[in-house]
């Protein structure tokens, strides 16, 4: 283990999607894992109530020094099940804050009241991105000494620039010709992804760019509206969904990849926006979150303001049209992700949490 003074316990709920195969790998390096049937992530006040008494449980069991919780409801039974066990350190991460612009208004003020009375159950609270421990402050969900910004890290090695030969041989497996000028999406096919802004950008940047095509990395519930949807617009044989790839195989679908399209609504900071720049391909995002993090305009990709349908179109068309800046855009993402997003760095950095506040702890 990289971390010899912890040893992890890895709790979490049914594994009823791809990420089954996180558990497996984490099983192979010897982690040990305790499910609890009942922790899931849809609001259910009797499963979250057995979800909290198993908690509880498993907490006394184990006996752990540290508690670090993860994802908005299990953050919250867990932090709550930390503190009343008595364990020493409890700290939280937040990927992406529950209360958001596309939320009624009934459930952004139950998230931000749980998140208040949760906050105050733990030592310490982590974000991936400075902007969401901006937004977390301004909803007065903690003060500001409380939260650290430590990146989600990558196992940046599975991230590089692509092979001449791979790269050629999976847009063939694709359907893409060579002159192809290929813009990449990854994302769950879901609602705030944003697809639908790239499909509805892609006759305008066609007028541009006539040999642009669609990649889509992701599988989701609206498969079947986005197909419909690119049917309407008029580009259905310009679109290619790729499906559910396994996750060291993202790199090699982005550097197949001329750019890379981000225009989710919502996200904390897309793991995609670093994992494309290390593999040199330059980013075209909507300014959300911590996007302008990772993504700097002009310098490393291109932000375009959330929704904006005609400057994602013309952003795009910029850097199809510029390939040598396209690539110098690549080249310098790379040199600034591959130490900000080492996940070495990131075990590190909550390492050195963990024992400033077990050391307070123990004064």
């Amino acid at each position: 283990m990289e971390e010899p003074d912890f040893e992890p316990c890895l709790v979490t709920g049914p594994a009823l999607g791809p990420e089954g195969e996180l558990l497996t790998r984490a099983r192979t390096n010897g982690v040990k894992i305790i499910a609890i049937q009942n922790l899931r992530r849809a609001l259910n006040p009797l499963r979250d109530w057995l979800a909290y008494r198993r908690l509880c449980a498993i907490i006394r069991s184990e006996r752990p020094d540290v508690v670090h919780t993860h994802s908005s409801k299990a953050g919250i039974l867990g932090r709550r099940a930390a503190r009343a066990c008595n364990v020493p350190v409890i700290v939280h991460t937040i990927h992406g804050l529950p209360f958001h612009d596309y939320e009624t208004g009934l459930r952004n003020r139950l998230y931000v009241c749980l998140e208040k009375r949760a906050a105050k159950k733990c030592d310490s609270i982590i974000t991936v991105a400075d902007a969401m421990t901006q937004k977390a402050v301004a909803a007065g969900i903690a003060p500001s000494e409380k939260f650290e910004t430590i990146r989600s890290g990558l196992e940046v090695d599975l991230f590089g620039p692509p092979k001449p030969d791979e790269r050629r041989h999976l847009r063939q497996e694709l359907g893409f010709d060579d002159n192809d000028q290929v813009i990449c999406k990854v994302a769950r096919l879901f609602h705030l992804k944003g697809h639908e802004f790239l499909l509805a950008a892609m006759p305008r940047i066609l007028k541009a760019v006539p040999q642009a095509k669609l990649l889509f990395v992701g599988d989701g519930i609206l498969r079947q509206t986005l197909e419909e949807n690119a049917r309407r617009v008029g580009i259905a044989d310009r679109l290619v969904f790729a499906g559910l790839v396994a996750p060291e195989r993202i790199g090699a679908y982005i550097g197949a990849s001329d750019l890379v399209a981000h225009c989710s609504l919502r996200e904390g900071l897309a793991r995609v926006l670093p994992q494309a720049l290390l593999c040199e391909v330059p980013v075209v995002s909507y300014d959300i979150d911590g996007a302008r993090e990772v993504v700097i305009d002009g310098v490393t990709g291109r932000l375009i303001e959330a929704k904006a349908i005609e400057p994602l179109a013309d952003a795009i068309s910029e850097l199809l049209l510029a390939p040598d800046k396209a690539r110098e855009m690549g080249r310098k993402g790379r040199a600034m992700c591959k130490e900000m997003f080492d996940h070495k760095l990131m075990v590190r950095k909550i390492a050195e949490t963990y024992r400033k506040l077990l050391g307070a702890k123990k004064k």
